[in-house]
């Protein structure tokens, strides 16, 4: 069973990076691949793993920037968000 959340370190530390995936989801895994491969200090949380009161509470924190609730939901310095697996998005905003 995947670990329902946790902190990869990273040599790219500088922003504060929160990816809400699901423990299934290939896209997310793509995602997570990429934020590693590039050094990228993260936390993490398998939204399908939580209980129902939590995921309650994370889909009110990624409604606060977008309307789409779809994975991965990428929030950086709990300012921006990026949905989906968008490497050059996610370049650009981190400034890799």
């Amino acid at each position: 069973m995947a670990e329902i959340r946790g902190y990869v370190e990273g040599s790219h530390a500088e922003h504060e990076v929160l990816l809400y995936a699901l423990s299934t989801c290939i896209w997310c895994r793509k995602t997570r691949q990429f934020l590693e491969s590039e050094g990228v200090a993260f936390k993490f949380v398998y939204v399908d793993l939580v209980d129902p009161e939590e995921r309650k509470a994370i889909r009110k924190h990624i409604r606060q920037f977008s309307d789409r609730m779809a994975f991965p939901t990428l929030i950086v310095d709990d300012e921006k968000c990026i949905v989906g697996v968008k490497p050059d998005a996610i370049k650009a905003r981190l400034g890799l």
